[in-house]
């Protein structure tokens, strides 16, 4: 028999339905592992005790129960969790509890999961690594001297090591794809306005978005469905969906048009030779798999760049720190916040009027295919302190955008996008390739997932120490 985490959330979801296991059985056994396995730099904080009385709580499953009632998981230290040390990654907020809980934590309480506790994230979750000020670096389970990448590192570590069976990030420049490739996993940026970004709505520009981290495509899109939705008093949302996420899995798509590019986005990034070789395997399954795969051009210019690094720059600088607590910031923040300070109103807002022009570029010109192509990552995951430099930031910046060339494209555009686990290095290593689809067009983009993992499973793959 298989131990329980070696089963899906989902088939774990229908273990506690079927009462064969209860949801503190799972928690339980989570939290052993997360205790004793934890070497991945996982978790911030863990929250045993919170975890076993709401599990205790939800033991009397009702008939109704959704398919992740009861499953263990976790939350990005990000997001606002009521009565629990939220630290958004930085010493500054070593001791911050927030009141209330964000839109997030609360639509996966309302599904029935049970969260064990924080999942680690770099400062204010800018860098694309995960390497928070006095505590272990967030590292995959394939190699520990590597990267899990960022900035949801540590819930992409947390569902690698099977410390949990899946987790929410959060993404505004690839911080859902890039931790996903790192670590072997589906890692899924839903379309522009499809999670709430209650109560805070703090990204006016449109970048950043919640969603699923998971083993499986099945999974990923379970958790969508837990997540999606609007809240009263968002600004703008996207149209709900025909079906569940999850019933989209299980309908074959029809012949797609696929456009394929992998020329890098963001900087000139030599692409490692196993990414190619990822991305260029993918475009022949997909032609077996019966689609047409058009090669296309890079559909944002260059001069998108710096637009988009202005608009980072000044989401940084709207984090709020006291100013008696500023100097705990890390360098790359201080420096990103300064550039963005330096950023006069109206220039922000032409920033972000030509941002969103070059986005309709993007859109009209990737119109006519279905879906598109890319690799997730320009290299295998990078060693622990290989991209960091804090007597440099503008250096460490740079490093981020070589690494990480393609995946802020879709955050722009506002494209869903995700990345799949289809590559392994002759080493061992992880490589994701990445398919985004049109806005608000998840169904298909899910649909297509999954019948990719079908043809190309990925489930029987176990890091050392599983």
């Amino acid at each position: 028999m298989s131990d329980l985490h070696d089963l899906t959330a989902l088939e774990q979801g229908a273990l506690v339905r079927r009462r064969e296991v209860s949801p503190l059985e799972l928690v339980d056994h989570y939290l052993e592992r997360a205790d004793r396995l934890d070497t991945v730099g996982a978790f911030v904080t863990l929250t045993p005790d919170l975890a076993r009385a709401r599990a205790a709580a939800l033991a009397d499953v009702p008939e109704d129960a959704g398919p992740l009632h009861g499953v263990p998981t976790a939350v990005k230290d990000l997001n606002l969790t009521a009565g629990v040390r939220t630290t958004f990654g930085s010493a500054a907020f070593a001791d911050f509890v927030p009141e209330v809980s964000d839109g997030v934590v609360l639509a996966l309480e309302a599904a029935g999961t049970v969260s064990l506790g924080k999942t680690s994230t770099p400062e204010v979750g800018s860098p694309c690594y995960t390497e928070p000020e006095g505590l272990p670096p967030a590292v995959t389970p394939w190699d520990r001297t590597r990267m899990a990448g960022g900035s949801s590192g540590g819930a992409a570590a947390a569902v690698a090591a099977g410390l949990v069976p899946f987790a929410q990030g959060s993404d505004g420049g690839g911080s859902i794809r890039i931790p996903a490739s790192c670590c072997g996993l589906v890692g899924l940026k839903p379309t522009r306005g499809r999670i709430s970004g209650f109560p805070m709505h703090g990204d006016p520009v449109g970048l950043a978005t919640a969603g699923p981290i998971a083993r499986t495509v099945r999974d990923a899109a379970a958790m969508l469905d837990v997540l999606a939705g609007r809240r009263v008093g968002d600004p703008s949302w996207a149209p709900p969906p025909s079906e569940s996420f999850l019933a989209s899995c299980d309908r074959e798509p029809r012949r797609l048009r696929v456009a394929r590019f992998s020329e890098p986005v963001l900087a000139d990034s030599p692409l490692d030779p196993e990414c190619r070789r990822a991305w260029e395997d993918a475009s022949h399954l997909l032609e077996r798999l019966g689609h047409d795969v058009v090669d296309v051009e890079v559909p944002l210019p260059r001069e998108a760049v710096p637009v988009f690094e202005t608009c980072w720059a000044v989401l940084t600088a709207l984090t709020e720190v006291p100013p008696e607590r500023e100097s705990l910031l890390r360098p790359l923040t201080r420096w990103l916040a300064e550039r963005g300070r330096a950023v006069s109103g109206p220039d922000f807002g032409l920033a972000i009027g030509a941002m969103r022009r070059y986005a309709a570029d993007a859109l009209a010109a990737l119109a006519p295919y279905d879906a598109v192509l890319t690799p997730t990552l320009a290299s295998p995951p990078l060693p622990v302190g290989a991209i960091r430099d804090d007597a440099d930031p503008a250096a460490d910046f740079a490093r981020q955008k070589e690494f990480s060339p393609y995946t802020s494209a879709w955050n722009v555009t506002g494209m869903p996008a995700v990345s799949l686990p289809l590559h392994q290095t002759p080493d061992g290593l992880p490589v994701g390739v990445m398919l985004a689809a049109r806005p608000a067009e998840e169904e298909l983009l899910l649909g297509l997932a999954a019948q990719v993992e079908v043809a190309a499973p990925w489930s029987d793959r176990r890091p050392p120490g599983w």
